[in-house]
């Protein structure tokens, strides 16, 4: 059933794609659902959106959880890989619960993958048949998983399960990095390889990247038009699992969220613009290496 869903999604993007309103599409979407999301969150929070609020919210953690954001993005727009690993990582590290930075990631997400796909698609960095056959796959993935954990699992029984899951993730980017002579094959089932994605991003609070990206790179695809298309689609997958963050477990971290976004969108930008200038293999190790130093000291705490 998803798999006809799919193609007939497919179909339908496909008749449109060469109009040019349907280009214009892939930057009003993501601005459209990031004003609307905004609107909502204000109207719904406005009471905690006060000036003394907003002034006091710039301290000292604002900083570190803007500095967060801001690397992340980095990370995750110039490598195609690793915003929720990156940037859950140095929460948990931080101390600050499973939920709240799952929540706070994705919530965050929203906004910069928005900025991400509208950035990429500026510089052409996108391949729309690819984003196609990731969208719903993925987003049914996220769905699934943040519901999960809004609703079902405890945090803090799965708090230790994270930081494994996350060393996993950074043995993966490490691999990909150090692999040589990649021959192009044809990737199949990428509903399947999306919708894990999905699932585990929204879970583990990261994996949309490492799964899929370095799962494409891994089959000798196009660095540029992989990473900007993993991206793009990564906003739908935000959006879906953010929405259900907010529906069946409410925001919490403000602040999280709000230095999240504000370092990621001024980010996205340049980060699209670097995908193509910097030398992926040694930066991807470091990432990695880096996201093992931070879940082992996650693991050291709750040990």
């Amino acid at each position: 059933m998803i798999k006809r869903f799919v193609k007939n999604f497919n179909d339908t993007v496909g008749v449109m794609q060469n109009s040019s309103f349907a280009k214009r599409l892939w930057v009003f979407v993501p601005v459209f659902l990031i004003l609307v999301l905004l609107t909502v969150l204000i109207y719904n929070h406005y009471a905690d959106f006060t000036w003394n609020n907003f002034l006091a919210g710039f301290n000292q953690e604002f900083l570190v959880f803007f500095a967060i954001g801001v690397f992340a993005q980095l990370v995750d727009g110039t490598l195609g890989m690793g915003y929720g690993a990156t940037s859950t990582s140095f929460l948990l590290a931080y101390g600050v619960p499973p939920a709240v930075s799952s929540t706070g990631v994705h919530v965050a997400e929203m906004f910069t993958t928005g900025a991400s796909a509208i950035s990429h698609h500026k510089f052409g960095n996108i391949n729309k048949k690819l984003v196609k056959h990731l969208l719903i796959p993925g987003v049914l993935g996220s769905i699934t998983g943040a519901y999960l954990l809004a609703d079902v699992i405890d945090g803090d029984v799965i708090k230790p399960f994270i930081a494994v899951y996350m060393m996993v993730l950074a043995f993966i980017i490490i691999k990909k990095a150090l692999v040589k002579n990649i021959v192009k094959k044809k990737t199949k089932r990428l509903d399947l390889l999306a919708s894990f994605g999905g699932f585990m991003d929204s879970v583990g609070g990261g994996g949309w990247g490492p799964i899929v990206t370095s799962t494409l790179l891994g089959r000798g695809r196009n660095p540029r038009y992989t990473i900007g298309s993993v991206n793009a689609a990564e906003f739908a997958v935000s959006f879906a699992s953010g929405v259900t963050f907010m529906i069946f477990g409410g925001i919490s971290g403000w602040q999280v969220i709000i230095g999240l976004i504000m370092g990621g969108v001024i980010a996205a930008p340049l980060a699209a613009f670097l995908v193509n200038k910097i030398q992926r293999k040694p930066m991807m190790i470091i990432v990695g290496i880096l996201i093992i130093i931070l879940s082992l000291r996650t693991l050291s705490k709750l040990l």
